[in-house]
């Protein structure tokens, strides 16, 4: 294998392992929730879910599993703080 590759490989598992690099400003997902597919999306700093729960609550299951999936590279306005359970 080309050593600049190699090079490549070991810094790109670096970078995964170093989350405080990587800030997400953008993203758009399909969500197979469990009775349909649902699109969450996040626009700069603020979150999107078609879901009916989302639509009267501003979260949603689905929004906040994508905060713990990116937990430490959302900007922080986009976090949703979760109530005790």
């Amino acid at each position: 294998m080309n050593s600049s590759l190699i090079g490549k490989i070991e810094k790109a598992k670096r970078y995964a392992q170093e989350r405080g690099r990587i800030h997400v400003r953008g993203l758009s997902v399909e969500f197979d929730g469990d009775n349909e597919t649902h699109h969450v999306s996040l626009d700069g700093e603020r979150w999107r879910c078609n879901c009916g729960f989302f639509a009267g609550w501003g979260a949603c299951a689905h929004t906040m599993a994508l905060d713990r999936i990116f937990e430490g590279m959302l900007p922080r306005s986009a976090i949703l703080v979760e109530a005790a359970v």
